[in-house]
């Protein structure tokens, strides 16, 4: 039986996905999350043999999901969800650990042809994405320079969603269980990192990394 937990913040999207995988022989899903903070802790919890994550997911996105699942000792293999066609997005998600990549405007199919590569050990992009490309984004992955975000600790980077979503020092550590001067450190060190100087600089450098949706102030 492959086991498989769904991420998405959209409950219609989820059923959806749900039947589609359940109709198919030898497939069961065995949670589901609407967060990205929620869906790390779901994996950790059922150990699932896939984890289907939407790309923008409140909490944490799903780029960060991804990372966090496959840095544990008994990884699912990732399927990520997204609209977004563009060659940085299925960089970025092969570079923190997704075995596939499918367009949310694909036909049905395309899922289930995801599934069944990743549980045989095999990458999938779905069209107009090609095998050719996998390749071409490994070897840009392994050429690029390292990018100041991969110097953020896993607090930092949710410090920063935070920040840039207008919580302040004390709603962070609330929401972190961490004490407010813990919150200023993680912020000051981030800040120093990203070489960033202003509240104003965080809300667009996480608007540029997908770190938080557009229509955060």
């Amino acid at each position: 039986m492959i086991t498989i937990v769904l991420a998405d913040d959209h409950p219609i999207v989820r059923q959806g996905i749900r039947t589609l995988l359940t109709a198919e022989p030898g497939y069961q899903v065995v949670g589901e999350s609407a967060d990205g903070l929620a869906a790390v802790r779901l994996v950790e919890q059922l150990q699932p043999a896939v984890l289907v994550v939407d790309l923008m997911m409140p909490g944490i996105n799903g780029l960060e999901v991804t990372r966090r699942v496959c840095a544990l000792p008994s990884p699912p293999q990732v399927i990520m969800l997204s609209m977004h066609a563009d060659e940085v997005y299925v960089l970025d998600a092969l570079r923190n650990g997704a075995a596939a990549y499918v367009l949310k405007e694909n036909d049905t199919a395309q899922l289930i042809s995801a599934v069944r590569a990743v549980v045989s050990g095999q990458r999938y992009l779905s069209p107009p994405l090609s095998e050719r490309a996998i390749d071409s984004y490994m070897r840009q992955s392994h050429a690029t320079p390292l990018d100041a975000f991969d110097l953020l600790t896993m607090r930092e980077r949710e410090v920063l969603q935070l920040v840039a979503a207008g919580r302040t020092s004390p709603e962070i550590a609330a929401h972190l269980n961490i004490s407010p001067r813990t919150a200023e450190t993680h912020r000051a060190n981030l800040m120093r990192k990203l070489g960033l100087h202003s509240q104003a600089e965080l809300v667009r450098y996480a608007v540029q990394r997908e770190l938080t949706p557009p229509s955060v102030d």
